[in-house]
């Protein structure tokens, strides 16, 4: 065959993925949602966290390009109201049980199992809604698979956690990463999820180190207690009530800021296990980030939520953001010119099971 006539390689392109935030501006939407939230009663909650992620989509940018956001904040709020319908039956069935006698209230067992899986249902409910609005050079993301199947596959896996005193939940948050991700399609081109390379990173070591110092934590706390109680000159009565209440928030400030860090290097281990699990057409994931200094983020996160009243969420997301993907890596390159629209839409409504139980990201 003539020179002239061979056929040119695909152009394949390597990727650079940027976060371009301003976050100055963050701080002025921060005031805005806050306020008219405080207006409207926190209904504007649904507009105002449509607009943080317009905005933090806006400015990640894939090789120059940025990314856009198609969601509406008309959806969440039809999601809420799903959301609150389906809280309402709950409650009513636990209300209405009440009355039916002690063999009766066994009936409402199911329905907190039925409410776990719910909770995974909503996770995979919110990855698919968010997936479904996200699109890059026109072109849309969607997630496939069902959300009924994840949300009993979540349900066993807190099962097998707890008989196994959680030992478990590892393996179950890495198997419950593997089908959001390889279900997830950029047009007609389907992510992958690699199981084998994400174990490659060690997070039981981190675990360890989370689980035992809970215990000797909680160990300690009782011994303490159990011995300041048996003191024979200590008179809770004699406590003020001021005194008691300073005790008690202290002990749980106490509490909170131990557990915070003994799980951040679990946390920090567990990030970058699924990034390095993700695939897309033979590019792959690393996430570069080390406990102390992600622990630097969450730490100073909770402080600006704790002074501002949560005012300053949409600043808090936006800088933790740019520390995320400042620090991800791809390896490998893409024909983007093979990938074509796909047909699926995606949800009509949004998260409303995930914002009702506190668990949507952004």
């Amino acid at each position: 065959m003539p020179e002239s006539m061979v056929a040119p390689e695909a152009a394949r392109e390597s990727l650079r993925l940027e976060q371009r935030a301003d976050l100055k501006s963050f701080l002025g939407l921060s005031l805005k949602n806050g306020l008219l939230n405080l207006v409207t009663l926190t209904l504007y909650r649904f507009w105002g966290k449509t607009e943080v992620r317009r905005r933090l989509w806006t400015s990640t940018y894939l090789n120059d390009e940025p990314f856009e956001y198609r969601g509406r904040g008309i959806e969440l709020f039809i999601g809420f109201l799903i959301a609150l319908g389906l809280g309402a039956v709950f409650l009513g069935l636990v209300f209405a049980v009440q009355f039916l006698g002690p063999v009766a209230a066994l009936l409402i067992l199911p329905a907190y199992i039925g409410l776990m899986a719910l909770i995974g249902f909503a996770l995979f409910a919110a990855f698919r809604y968010m997936a479904s609005r996200t699109a890059w050079r026109g072109v849309r993301f969607h997630l496939a698979g069902s959300g009924v199947k994840y949300g009993f596959r979540y349900l066993g896996y807190l099962w097998l956690s707890a008989l196994t005193l959680g030992w478990f939940w590892p393996a179950a948050q890495i198997r419950l990463a593997a089908p959001l991700w390889s279900g997830l399609h950029f047009g007609d081109r389907r992510f992958a999820f690699d199981m084998e390379d994400a174990k490659q990173e060690n997070v039981y070591g981190p675990f360890l180190i989370m689980w035992a110092g809970m215990i000797v934590l909680y160990l300690g706390f009782a011994g303490v207690a159990f011995a300041l109680f048996a003191a024979s000159d200590f008179d809770p009565e004699q406590v003020s009530p001021a005194a008691m209440m300073a005790l008690n928030y202290g002990i749980i400030l106490f509490f909170a800021l131990a557990v915070i860090l003994l799980s951040l290097p679990y946390r920090t281990a567990m990030m970058r296990c699924i990034a390095r699990g993700i695939r897309f057409d033979g590019v792959k994931v690393r996430l570069e980030v080390r406990t102390f200094a992600f622990g630097g983020l969450f730490l100073s996160n909770i402080v600006l939520l704790a002074i501002s009243l949560g005012f300053l969420m949409p600043f808090v997301q936006a800088r933790t953001a740019k520390f995320i993907f400042s620090r991800v890596k791809l390896v490998g390159d893409v024909d983007f010119a093979a990938i074509h629209q796909s047909r699926e839409t995606g949800p009509r409504q949004g998260e409303g099971l995930a914002d009702a139980f506190g668990l949507s990201i952004v």
